[in-house]
């Protein structure tokens, strides 16, 4: 189902396999201004455009009904995403996975990432999961206090068992009636 939302110049629509390389570079680029300083050297090194690329291709290419990725886009270029699915952890329950969740540093502060999640959630309640949950990184206090300004409630810590950086994070849920505000 390709859903479009463009109430600005901003256009939210469901991601296609054959943007799964420049997905992937988008991810590398958000993923290593947000978590440069938090990250060991390594794993902002180590977790490049190749090594992203193979699970993008797999998320993409899935037929799965219940896993998808929105991009939101300005003139065709990426500048936010959310993907999202079946809970990858036991941690996450019978809820619904948010996988990933980036905006461009340029489109923060427009609502981007509140839209993105409520369209993901939307989804999510459809295809019958109880709840959301996302995964965040401890240090990441910025995340945690938008998540929180959504009505997320920090539920659990864990530690995240790699396979590069074995971080500290915190599940974040709403319950199945809830969606971002």
């Amino acid at each position: 189902m390709a859903v479009t939302e463009k109430p600005d110049d901003i256009e939210i629509r469901t991601a296609t396999a054959e943007e799964a390389v420049e997905i992937a570079r988008f991810h590398v680029k958000i993923w290593r201004e947000t978590y440069k300083d938090m990250a060991p050297e390594e794993a902002v090194r180590v977790l490049n455009e190749d090594r992203r690329l193979p699970g993008w291709i797999e998320t993409l290419s899935s037929t799965d009904d219940t896993k998808s990725t929105l991009l939101a886009l300005i003139g065709g270029t990426i500048v936010g995403l959310v993907s999202y699915g079946p809970p990858t952890s036991e941690i996450f329950g019978d809820r619904g996975e948010i996988k990933h969740l980036y905006v461009d540093g340029s489109q923060r502060g427009r609502g981007l990432g509140r839209r993105l999640l409520k369209q993901a959630f939307q989804r999510m309640g459809e295809a019958g999961f109880n709840g959301v949950g996302l995964s965040v990184v401890t240090e990441n206090t910025a995340a945690r206090h938008f998540y929180k300004s959504l009505g997320g409630v920090e539920h659990a810590e864990f530690q995240d068992p790699g396979p590069i950086w074995k971080s500290s994070n915190i599940l974040v849920v709403w319950p199945a009636e809830t969606g971002a505000r």
